[in-house]
């Protein structure tokens, strides 16, 4: 065993030892095993998560369209704010199926359930738990779909991840895992409003090659009443007519189409964002991105303003009656070096076309056979006029989160006042609400 002996001396390895003591001498070997596995530091492991957005309002969703149920847990939301149901429903309401002729025909009622985090009406401060159950499954639609990919879908690249997926809706893929995002994003909305007045407006500006022209919208005026006033979400009623009939005409042959959906954010407050890696467009386009069949993003004047030079695209300061600092244009989106500039904040995020259709495609299967495949199923012709209540919640989860964070760097202390406004107004001493 000398030799044996002689291979376990005291050298480093992977910043230790293994030790020559003697009673090592008496073991086969065959027997001595040695981990060559380093220990990690903590602050290098990688938590693969991926359902989790937000720092200090963080939101979890969960589910699967054809599962039980989907849903949300949010956390960090501020204490004693009123709460219930019914301000979640209203979004979920706009994101449902089976509103209109032109989104997908499965009938669900999106009727949403508040498990914790809310007591007598007010937020504890505690996770909240939302759950909406799914009633309307129909999983043998989805039997040739087990064995074939969808063209552009997510079947394949879920197998190639994980090597096994839920087959029936898409799993995690479908749009239905966006349920959690708009409840989420509804107590967001909320807590802006309230806290700072804002308002988070989205609409449907283009159906494949319907585009609504952009001096026909007044962004400082557009309503609510106005995007919901018709089925396709836009503002402008003749626009509007020709979206609806774009969709139908593909919706009759089994196709679908794309689009584009504008969002602008009014009354953000000033600050929020920080450079460099987290600014606030930076933000926004992640989380929008994150949306399903989402496929590009445009902020200010986006990819129009490279034919512009800089004289041109500058946002020109002026100070106005209420002596803040304003600009005169507004190309830059209401975002300067990443920070809100209490501007108008103006985007524009595209869709693909619903990738699941009712035409034949080729394809390949699971065990790697050329075929072809018609996809059953009830499912969007186009997926934006669904997809505005969602934009909204992205970006109210993005602008709530941001808040949080402005406050607790930058409003601990005494504001300078010469440069910075304050978050809150002062309050005289007996107006101190404990």
């Amino acid at each position: 065993m000398a030799s044996s002996s002689s291979c376990l001396s005291s050298k480093p390895f992977f910043g230790g030892s293994i030790s020559s003591d003697p009673s090592l001498r008496s073991l086969s070997s065959a027997y001595l095993q040695v981990s060559l596995r380093p220990r990690i530091p903590k602050n290098l492991q990688i938590k693969a998560a991926g359902s989790t957005y937000g720092n200090n309002f963080r939101v979890t969703t969960y589910g699967e369209s054809h599962g039980g149920g989907v849903g949300c847990v949010i956390d960090g939301c501020p204490p004693r704010i009123p709460l219930s149901e019914s301000d979640m429903q209203v979004d979920l309401d706009r994101r449902r199926p089976g509103q209109s002729r032109i989104t997908t025909p499965r009938k669900e009622t999106d009727t949403c359930k508040i498990f914790s985090g809310v007591s007598e009406g007010l937020t504890t401060g505690t996770p909240i738990h939302v759950f909406v159950p799914n009633t309307d499954q129909r999983g043998h639609d989805y039997s040739e779909m087990s064995l074939a990919y969808r063209p552009s879908h997510a079947d394949a690249t879920y197998d190639m991840k994980y090597g096994v997926r839920s087959v029936q809706g898409g799993g995690r893929s479908s749009a239905r895992e966006t349920i959690g995002r708009v409840a989420s994003g509804a107590v967001a909305k909320k807590i802006l409003k309230d806290f700072a007045g804002t308002e988070i407006l989205a609409y449907v500006s283009q159906v494949h090659k319907v585009i609504l022209p952009e001096d026909l919208i007044d962004n400082e005026t557009v309503t609510l009443d106005q995007i919901e006033s018709n089925i396709v979400r836009c503002p402008d009623p003749e626009y509007a007519e020709k979206m609806i009939s774009a969709i139908d005409v593909v919706r009759v042959r089994g196709d679908s189409v794309g689009g584009v959906v504008t969002c602008i954010v009014r009354n953000c407050p000033r600050g929020l964002g920080s450079p460099v890696f987290d600014k606030l467009e930076a933000e926004l386009a992640k989380a929008v991105m994150s949306l399903p069949a989402t496929k590009g993003f445009q902020f200010g004047s986006g990819f129009a303003g490279t034919f512009l030079t800089g004289s041109e695209h500058n946002d020109e300061f002026y100070i106005d009656e209420h002596g803040r600092t304003r600009t005169r244009t507004n190309r830059s989106g209401g975002i300067q070096g990443g920070i809100s500039n209490g501007e108008i904040i103006n985007m524009r995020i595209a869709f693909k076309p619903t990738s699941t259709i009712g035409r034949k495609q080729n394809t390949v299967t699971r065990d790697k056979k050329e075929t072809e495949l018609i996809a059953r199923g009830r499912h969007d012709p186009c997926v934006v006029p669904r997809a505005v209540p969602m934009v909204e919640a992205m970006v109210a989860l993005v602008l709530v989160d941001q808040l949080m964070a402005q406050y607790a760097q930058c409003n601990l202390f005494p504001v300078n006042s010469d440069l910075q406004e304050p978050l809150l107004p002062v309050l005289e001493p007996e107006e101190v609400p404990f």
